[in-house]
């Protein structure tokens, strides 16, 4: 094995963190984030919405048990880059197809290992989430280059995940799924309940959608801010005034929220791993879920109802429309690899287009 070349992270408040460079070569710009989850790596890697970011685990062992495309989320990753403490090179698990390295350099992901990822996880978390670089060489002006961190401009990041679709066709009856970077295993849930599913580019129109005659639309997971996404957030107004059924996560339940009336606001530093607790306000019982999002809804619309809250930080994770058949999550019910707690909520919206009911009648 060849000796590993030296590498940087640069965090735009000046704090350096190295490190020895795996996966592709080159530089690599986005916003630092850490996750907690200690196992599934490839569901993490291959989640769209981490489009535009530094990811950094804070579990020390990274792609010890290799990776497998039967458990990717997508095509491919779209994070800017990965940052770990150990990477395994010589993975052992009867599934594994390649390695963690492997992976990074065959899908162009500059990575960095053997970083102290203990201090650097405490300083996103005392600072907040940050725009970073990962360099093979420290710039020789070092004051010009974070001045260029702090200002790099916010991207388009919904529209580059999302597939580029033309006119849309679909048995009526079926789920339109919104592709706003969806994770595969929403599509799988939807389809182990019976339906058929059709995905949607992000910005088709309301009335396309509704002219597929479906059961029920699901507005999926996706990166960035939700309040940008205005063109889409006007859609989703119209679909919610139509009746039909909705169901949201992640940033589609965000999405949902802001078509509604509600304000969303960032996080300091987001929530992002499979440790994550919620409480059923209404029974006081407590779920364990896997999370990956940086901002939050912060005010609740009039017609809406508290389904979940976080039970760390106390912020939404969860509500229902008492004005239409329609209710969202913060967290990912569908999560692979874990936990599964509340994969009972693909039920729930599956009994809410059955029964025609909204979910209020549900509980």
């Amino acid at each position: 094995m060849s000796e590993m070349k030296q590498g940087f992270l640069v965090l735009q408040n000046g704090k350096v963190f190295e490190g020895k460079r795996v996966g592709a070569q080159g530089d690599a710009f986005g916003e630092a984030v850490f996750t907690t989850a200690m196992t599934g790596i490839a569901q993490t890697l291959t989640d769209p919405s981490y489009c535009g970011q530094i990811l950094v685990a804070t579990f020390p062992l990274m792609g010890n048990y290799g990776l497998t495309p039967e458990d990717y989320e997508s095509a491919g990753p779209k994070l800017s880059a990965f940052v770990m403490r150990e990477c395994c090179a010589v993975p052992s698990n009867f599934r594994s197809e390649l390695s963690l390295g492997s992976f990074l350099t065959e899908n162009r992901i500059p990575g960095l290992c053997q970083v102290d990822t203990r201090a650097l996880t405490r300083e996103i978390r005392s600072v907040g989430a940050m725009n970073a670089a990962l360099v093979s060489k420290l710039p020789e002006n070092m004051p010009q280059f974070l001045e260029r961190l702090k200002n790099m401009p916010s991207s388009a990041l919904v529209s580059s995940v999302t597939r580029k679709t033309g006119t849309l066709s679909a048995e009526p009856g079926s789920i339109v799924l919104m592709d706003y970077g969806y994770k595969g295993s929403i599509e799988k849930m939807l389809q182990k309940r019976g339906f058929r599913v059709t995905v949607a580019g992000a910005y088709t129109s309301a009335e396309e959608v509704l002219s597929l005659k479906p059961a029920g639309v699901m507005l999926s997971n996706g990166p960035g801010d939700p309040a940008d996404n205005r063109e889409i957030i006007a859609e989703i107004k119209k679909l919610c005034e139509s009746g039909i059924p909705i169901m949201g996560i992640c940033l589609g339940h965000q999405l949902l929220a802001l078509a509604c009336g509600a304000e969303t606001a960032k996080l300091k530093f987001g929530h992002r791993g499979a440790n994550q607790p919620v409480v059923d306000p209404k029974t006081s019982r407590m779920y364990i879920t896997s999370q990956n999002h940086g901002y939050a809804v912060e005010t609740l619309p009039q017609n809406a109802e508290l389904l979940f809250r976080n039970a760390n930080d106390g912020t939404v994770e969860g509500l229902y429309y008492k004005d239409a058949p329609a209710f969202s999550v913060q967290f990912h019910p569908e999560a692979n690899s874990g936990p599964r707690d509340t994969e009972f909520l693909f039920d729930d919206f599956a009994r809410m287009i059955k029964e025609g009911k909204n979910y209020a009648a549900l509980l």
